[in-house]
């Protein structure tokens, strides 16, 4: 495609994409604000098939945040008023692969090592999101240190439902990426899934020690996706 072309497509879809999830309640308006910043970035920066990637990412998280959401908020363990994302939302989850878009547009000629760690990030934050947001209806949870009984919903807090659907989350995520990104299917997208799944424990580890104490939720999500993103080149570049 011709690059102007390419990147005027990236303007018109940030804008329009982050408004769209503004005016549904998905985000607040500072939040659109960080998501449109973060989409340009990714979208000139990383291509049009990154910007789909991430809003792929988005459109997962809004479903999970969706179901039973009810129950959610009478445990007070919600996202926001109504599951919507704020800009530290936004910044928290989108600045790894942002940074990685700065990467790849600095180094093009390892393309296809930036897109696997990008791709890596996405699934850390799918793993992530979908944990907190389906593990939190189960009632039995474990803290990921200790392994003693916690309330759903405790940072550091691991479930089996959790876990297994963290664990879907990562390799269904790393399929649709794997195919968008390479318009392929190799066994190579392995290594994104268990970096995303390696990074959700990370999380949780993260969010039973210093979470809280020494770094926000925000900075924890930013940390791990860019461990994960670590994880997933060193694996890739083994092959």
């Amino acid at each position: 495609m011709d690059p102007l072309i390419e990147i005027t497509a990236a303007v018109i879809l940030s804008f329009v994409l982050s408004a769209v999830a503004w005016k549904t309640g998905m985000l607040t308006g500072h939040g659109a604000v960080a998501a449109a910043s973060v989409l340009l970035i990714i979208g000139i920066l990383g291509g049009l098939d990154w910007l789909l990637m991430l809003v792929v990412f988005a459109a997962i998280g809004f479903i999970v945040t969706k179901i039973a959401f009810g129950k959610k908020k009478e445990k007070g363990v919600q996202e926001g008023k109504s599951g919507e994302r704020g800009w530290k939302n936004i910044i928290g989850v989108a600045l790894a692969p942002a940074l990685v878009s700065v990467l790849n547009f600095a180094i093009p000629d390892y393309h296809s090592l930036m897109s696997v760690v990008y791709l890596s990030t996405i699934t850390v934050a799918a793993s992530d999101t979908v944990a907190s947001e389906i593990g939190v209806r189960d009632s039995r949870a474990w803290l990921i240190t200790t392994f003693k009984r916690v309330p759903a919903g405790t940072n550091g807090g691991i479930s089996v439902l959790g876990s297994a659907v963290s664990f879907a989350a990562a390799i269904v995520v790393s399929i649709l990426g794997w195919m968008i990104l390479f318009r392929d299917l190799s066994w190579l997208l392995l290594i994104p899934a268990f970096a995303g799944m390696i990074g959700n424990l990370l999380d949780s580890l993260f969010g039973a020690t210093i979470e809280d104490r020494y770094i926000s939720k925000y900075t924890n999500n930013f940390v791990t996706g860019l461990l994960g993103g670590l994880i997933a080149a060193v694996i890739y570049l083994q092959f």
